[in-house]
């Protein structure tokens, strides 16, 4: 009877060690936790604790709330191919723990200036993965530097098409940054798995795309 006991005691603990903190959670269908930088023709709908995103020319839509390591981000995005104006299989991109070394004290203070143009995103710091870019045909991390040149490494640079996007399929993405390293992962399967020997611990996470229409559910920030 103590060994039972001892092993609940133990795999209890066990347990609890692994489990994280969900920080954020049910926050997508609330416009007051986004802010939206978005170029004329394209629209962001909030609504049904979703955001589905019909876009033009360039769109990033970052959480408001400022994140810090050891962190789990998670969201489940569907790119839509139905036939619509702006129905292209392309860019499922996002940035995590961004800054704006132009505005190092208030990151949307340049907010209307950017207007979701991609140019104006790269003198910032922090990681990038641009999934299934050019018409689908390359899915790409960078390490944002803060000197505009973003950097690609020959590894980084995938274009198999295991890699690529699934039109109208829901797919899930994790993103964790803890300690010296960050990965991203889809559906369960690694994509990238980085080491940074000086690691962006805190900042902004951001959804991007471009010319595209895709819908956004589940997302949850968890403390690890």
């Amino acid at each position: 009877m103590i060994k039972s006991v001892n092993a609940i005691i133990l795999l209890f603990l066990v347990y609890s060690c692994n489990t994280n903190t969900i920080i954020y959670e049910n926050v997508l269908g609330n416009p007051e936790n986004w802010v939206v930088e978005q170029q004329p023709g394209g629209e962001t709908i909030f609504a049904n604790q979703k955001i589905e995103v019909i876009d033009a020319k360039g769109c990033t839509i970052w959480f408001k709330n400022k994140l810090e390591a050891p962190i789990k981000i998670s969201y489940e995005i569907t790119i839509i191919d139905e036939g619509g104006e702006f129905d292209r299989v392309s860019d499922m991109n996002c940035l995590w723990m961004a800054n704006d070394p132009h505005n190092p004290n208030d990151f949307f203070k340049g907010s209307d200036q950017r207007a979701g143009h991609f140019p104006n995103y790269h003198h910032f710091t922090g990681y990038y993965v641009g999934y299934g870019g050019h018409h689908n045909s390359k899915t790409r991390f960078r390490r944002y530097n803060g000197n505009v040149d973003r950097p690609l490494l020959p590894e980084h640079d995938l274009a198999d098409k295991q890699y690529m996007i699934t039109a109208n399929k829901k797919m899930r993405i994790e993103i964790i940054v803890k300690d010296n390293f960050t990965s991203y992962s889809r559906d369960g399967e690694l994509i990238y798995e980085v080491d940074d020997l000086e690691p962006y611990k805190q900042g902004y996470f951001g959804f991007r795309t471009v010319n595209n229409h895709m819908e956004i559910e589940n997302f949850k920030i968890e403390r690890i």
